[in-house]
C-alpha cells in the first residue's frame, strides 16, 4: 500500500486538538476506584508445561468491578526476586493463547503477564477465557461499537480498567518489584498501554507498538479498514449519531491519554499502515507529557510494523530503565 497519510515531516509535527470530555479525569479516577473497593483475590495455579527455563502459572485477577479476568504469568526458573515486570495487552480479537505462547519477556528475565481481553479471544491466535458479562445496545460487528451510547456502558471502559487491575495485580506478587513494572502492547494492546499509562501511576516504561485506539475522529474518517470501520458501518445506519458516539470515544482516546501519561515511553509507528494510520499514532506521540519519550518509525511497513526488530529494540529501551537496583 502506497503512503496514504501526512508526510513524514508533517507528522513530525502533529500534534491536533483532539475532543476531549470536560469530566475525563473524574470519570477515570471514579471508574479505576469503583473497581478496585470491588475488591477480588489475585489466584495462580501452576501449569505443566514442556519448558524448562520458567514457569506458567493460570492467574486470575479482579479487573472492572472486580470481576475475574484471566492472564498467563510467566516467570523466570530460578530467578530470585524482586524482578521488573512487563505487562502485556493483546491485539484486537485475539486472547491470551497457549501457556508459555509469549515467553520472550521471561527469557528476558522478566516476570511476564500477558492479560486476556475480556469477550475477545476468537478472531485469530489460539483462544481466549475471559467473558464480558455486559450488555449493550444496538452495534456492529465487531467490539468498538459496543455499548457506544454513553462512556459509562462502553465496553473499553471495562477493557482500560482490567488493564490498570493487571498492574495491580503484577505488583501485588512476591517475585515482582512493584517499582519496576512497565506495559507494552501492539494495535489494540498499544491502545490499551497509552491508556493504562494515563492511568496507573509509577510505571518504570510503557512501549505502545502501532497503537490502535487514538483520534478518532481522524481515524473514522480516514480509513476503510476495519477495526475503525466498523464505527462508520455504525453510523452509516444510526444517521446523526456522530456527536453522540465522538462524545463517548472522546473518553477512550489514547491522545488523551498520552497528555497525562509521564511514564519513560518508546512508541512505533508504520507509515504504510492503513489499520492506525500514522497520523493518529503521531496525534497520541506528540501529546505525550513524558520527557523520556521515543518512536521507531518504520517507513516502508504496513500494520505488522517492526514485529522482531521492534521487540528489541523494547528490551534495549527497557533494560537502560528497568533493570538497574
Amino acid at each position: 500500500m502506497p503512503r496514504f497519510d501526512l508526510t513524514p515531516t508533517e507528522l513530525t509535527a502533529y500534534r491536533p486538538d483532539v475532543r476531549e470530555p470536560d469530566d475525563f479525569d473524574d470519570f477515570w479516577s471514579r471508574t479505576i476506584a469503583e473497581s478496585r473497593d470491588a475488591g477480588g483475590e489475585v489466584r495462580r495455579v501452576r501449569v505443566d508445561t514442556p519448558f524448562t527455563v520458567f514457569d506458567v502459572y493460570d492467574l486470575t485477577f479482579p479487573g472492572f468491578g472486580g470481576e475475574p479476568v484471566s492472564a498467563w504469568l510467566t516467570l523466570p526458573r530460578g530467578a530470585t526476586g524482586p524482578l521488573p515486570a512487563v505487562v502485556e495487552f493483546n491485539g484486537y480479537g485475539g486472547g491470551r493463547g497457549l501457556p508459555g505462547e509469549r515467553s520472550d519477556w521471561a527469557a528476558a528475565g522478566y516476570v511476564h503477564l500477558f492479560m486476556d481481553t475480556r469477550g475477545q479471544g476468537s478472531m485469530w491466535g489460539s483462544g481466549g477465557d475471559t467473558p464480558d458479562p455486559h450488555g449493550s445496545g444496538p452495534s456492529a460487528t465487531g467490539f468498538l461499537t459496543r455499548g457506544i451510547d454513553d462512556p459509562e456502558s462502553y465496553y473499553y471502559r471495562r477493557v482500560f480498567t482490567d488493564g490498570v487491575r493487571a498492574v495491580d495485580a503484577v505488583r501485588s506478587l512476591p517475585e515482582v518489584d512493584p517499582t519496576r513494572v512497565a506495559i507494552a502492547g501492539g494495535s489494540q494492546g498499544g491502545g490499551i498501554t497509552l491508556a493504562v499509562a494515563g492511568l496507573a501511576e509509577g510505571l518504570v516504561a510503557a512501549m505502545p507498538d502501532v497503537p490502535f485506539l487514538c483520534h478518532f475522529e481522524r481515524a473514522v474518517g480516514l480509513t476503510d479498514r476495519d477495526p475503525y470501520h466498523e464505527v462508520v458501518r455504525y453510523l452509516s445506519v444510526h444517521r446523526g449519531a456522530d456527536e453522540r458516539v465522538f462524545d463517548t470515544l472522546s473518553y477512550f482516546d489514547g491522545a488523551n491519554f498520552a497528555k497525562r501519561a509521564t511514564a519513560p515511553v518508546l512508541f512505533s509507528v508504520a507509515l504504510m499502515d492503513p489499520v492506525c494510520p500514522p497520523s493518529t499514532v503521531y496525534a497520541a506521540f506528540n501529546h505525550y507529557a513524558g520527557d523520556d519519550k521515543r518512536i521507531e518509525v518504520y517507513t516502508h511497513n504496513q500494520h505488522e510494523g517492526g514485529q522482531a526488530h521492534q521487540w528489541f529494540a523494547q528490551a534495549a529501551f527497557l533494560a537502560e530503565r528497568a533493570t538497574a537496583g
